[in-house]
């Protein structure tokens, strides 16, 4: 193995592994993301019809 071919490949092992936490880190917003749309998703569905009709009597 050269000497000198080393600083570069650990620069590369680096830059990996900073891609690769960059990228987790994307995918856990879009879980959240996701997480958050259902929950508001399952919220509506229990009372679906909720705020659409207005009972006024005079």
């Amino acid at each position: 193995m050269n000497i000198t071919a080393m600083p570069g490949l650990m620069n590369a092992g680096k830059v990996s592994s900073e891609i690769g936490t960059a990228i987790l880190s994307k995918n856990l917003d879009t879980m959240e993301d996701m997480g958050d749309s259902m929950i508001k998703m399952m919220e509506q569905s229990v009372y679906p019809h909720l705020g659409q009709n207005i009972d006024a009597t005079v």
